[in-house]
């Protein structure tokens, strides 16, 4: 029998059923984890359609499928749902066009905490960004736990989740934004001009922003470290910057 688990987190739906109806009624999906090696009858239509839609698969061993769905009637794959639904990143752009200000956009690069992100994106609404950017690889989605931890922002901050971050980018900057990257061999965020368009890139937890990401940054801005540790949590270096853009939009 089909059902749903994990009351604290509310965002797993467990057996064929279940995910077959999530996929259509185009329910927000994250990603789908299905039996190692299963691929027959109806689970082969189901994983089809999760290509076509571009949704993660992860095949997974029985018995951490079994862990995963508390030991519930799985019958070999499971639907990990998102706690909102995506945005898209044109829906961002035009967000600023409707409030008549230059765009201002989050880049997530490889936040992998859903804390971290969920504090991201709350502090994202507040300093008055447009919208975050997430990576549909390498990073947390909306699940609960980053919902929770951003307190009530996914009702207003649209956040889309691209398959390359790189390009999606690109695509920023041919649409007349500035690409700022956070790490900390950049200029002295103090001194950066974020005049115009905006994307800034927070890095992950541990690598910070990724090399090629760099590469195609405009701009490389850092925060002093005045103490023993060599860094700050992603979401209040993140924090930091996005009231700086903030700041300096409320001076003009």
């Amino acid at each position: 029998m089909d059902k749903k688990v994990g009351d604290e987190q509310k965002e797993l739906l467990i057996g064929r059923n279940a995910v077959s109806e999530a996929l259509r009624s185009s329910r927000e999906i994250n990603a789908v984890y299905v039996t190692r090696g299963e691929k027959n009858g109806s689970i082969g239509r189901i994983l089809s359609e999760c290509k076509e839609k571009k949704i993660l698969i992860k095949e997974v061993d029985k018995k951490k499928l079994d862990f995963m769905c508390g030991q519930g009637n799985h019958q070999g794959i499971a639907a990990h749902v998102a706690a909102h639904e995506y945005a898209e990143v044109e829906d961002i752009l035009a967000l600023a066009e409707e409030r008549n200000e230059p765009p201002f956009v989050i880049v997530c690069d490889e936040i992998e905490d859903p804390h971290n992100l969920g504090a991201i994106i709350r502090t994202a609404e507040c300093a008055g960004a447009h919208g975050v950017i997430i990576p549909r690889r390498h990073g947390a989605a909306l699940t609960w736990a980053v919902g929770k931890a951003a307190a009530g922002a996914l009702e207003y901050m649209p956040v889309a989740r691209v398959g390359n971050l790189v390009s999606t980018l690109e695509e920023l900057k041919e649409k007349g934004l500035w690409v700022y990257s956070a790490d900390m061999d950049g200029k002295p965020w103090c001194e950066t001009d974020f005049s115009g368009g905006v994307a800034l890139v927070i890095g992950s937890e541990g690598r910070g922003v990724s090399r090629l990401i760099k590469e195609k940054s405009d701009f490389v801005v850092s925060l002093p470290m005045k103490g023993k540790i060599s860094s700050l949590n992603a979401s209040v270096a993140g924090g930091i910057l996005m009231y700086e853009v903030s700041r300096q939009r409320l001076k003009k």
